[in-house]
């Protein structure tokens, strides 16, 4: 049996046990081949497009970690088609595995593919042409020199690294990335008819909007309940209001700081049984649409920090998660008692509350788990409530 053959017939079983189970003389290339059943494994959930295609060669396992899923390229696409450039020539300055490159050449007459790792080149040379990707040139070099001598592109795509070199910690900020986009920005500005960052999901987009201070549209993109990806498009186009689009799943939801300051939501005085609870997702949380959710969805909310949203009446096409309230509670003791009564599990959550998830389990008694919700939060008169919902 050839190692390929191998990888094709073990493909799905547990990496930790094949590696115990090869023999010596089974004349197989097992670091080739656990790295290649590793990576198929980790890709066929996070790019399946890409795992579904036969002949792709895998990294190791950081590249796999690095790059986009599936999802979010796929967003990007969406975010690209939508801008008002040229479809020319696209330059990718930081190519990494080619996962996002994959996707965006396609919407391009030339792509052009620039990475510094030999190794990351040889398969993007590799795997994009399996891919249907015709039209992509490849360049093994340092994305500031050939940024430096490039001719003028279309779109310029750049995935700055996370990650402090001497202590693998991920950074945040932008100019702790590599490169430096903060100081870059003109001369990327003159390279580059918009420039498509995608950046830490942690960053802190008010402070990334000051430091670039530039025409922006700003797209946080959220995937699985959790955010991925903050993508920032940079033009030369001047705007009074910087539109900040958010995205999950099937619900798009845009607005500006300035609707954010305007808006005046109405505050709830109590939660009634049988009203609905909404959770806004995690896109709109990062973006800090609290106020404009509340009043783009005629929804009451419970406290100015506490970001939870009740209503009479169920909003079907709320962008985040909905509950049914069941009941509430205060924290007197006997007002616990009679509300845990009978429950021995619920997933407990805190919003705007001044205590841990597992303090309050702990002293609520009860395991997590279930088809119970619980919110513990605050009201906008001050008081501490304990909200028991079902999933609407």
């Amino acid at each position: 049996m050839t190692t390929e053959e191998f990888i094709s017939q073990h493909r799905g079983e547990p990496v930790t046990k094949l590696a115990l189970s090869i023999p010596a003389s089974a004349g197989i290339d097992v670091p080739r081949a656990l790295r290649q059943i590793e990576g198929w494994q980790r890709l066929r959930s996070k790019v399946p497009s890409w795992a579904a295609c036969d002949g792709i060669v895998y990294p190791g396992r950081l590249p796999l970690e690095q790059c986009s899923g599936e999802a979010a390229a796929r967003y990007k696409t969406e975010v690209v088609r939508a801008l008002d450039i040229p479809r020319r020539t696209l330059t990718d300055l930081t190519g990494g595995l080619g996962v996002d490159f994959s996707f965006l050449a396609p919407l391009f007459s030339e792509a052009r593919y620039v990475e510094r790792q030999a190794e990351l080149v040889a398969l993007a040379r590799h795997n994009l042409p399996l891919l249907g990707v015709k039209n992509a040139d490849f360049t093994e070099g340092n994305a500031l020199d050939y940024l430096r001598r490039m001719t003028p592109t279309d779109l310029l795509f750049l995935d700055p690294a996370r990650r402090d070199a001497a202590t693998g910690r991920k950074t945040v900020r932008l100019a702790d990335c590599d490169p430096n986009v903060v100081e870059l920005l003109p001369l990327l500005r003159k390279k580059a008819v918009a420039i498509l960052l995608k950046l830490s999901p942690m960053l802190d987009l008010k402070q990334a909007m000051v430091e670039l201070d530039c025409p922006m549209e700003p797209h946080i993109f959220a995937c699985g309940g959790e955010c991925k990806e903050l993508l920032l498009v940079l033009h030369n186009h001047a705007s009074r209001d910087t539109l900040i689009h958010c995205a999950e799943d099937d619900y798009r939801f845009a607005f500006t700081l300035q609707e954010e300051a305007a808006a005046q939501p109405a505050y709830a005085a109590d939660v009634p049984a049988g009203s609905y609870l909404y959770e806004p997702g995690p896109a709109l949380l990062k973006a800090g649409a609290y106020r404009t959710t509340a009043t783009r969805y005629g929804l009451e909310k419970l406290h100015p920090n506490s970001h939870l949203y009740i209503s009479a009446r169920c909003v079907e096409n709320f962008p985040g998660r909905r509950f049914e309230v069941m009941r509430t509670s205060g924290f007197a003791k006997r007002e616990l008692r009679a509300f845990t009564a009978g429950c021995a599990q619920a997933n407990i959550a805190v919003r705007n509350f001044p205590a841990s998830v597992a303090d309050l389990r702990k002293r609520l008694g009860v395991r997590e788990g279930g088809e119970a919700y619980w919110f513990a939060t605050t009201l906008a008169d001050g008081r501490h409530i304990l909200i028991a919902c079902r999933k609407a």
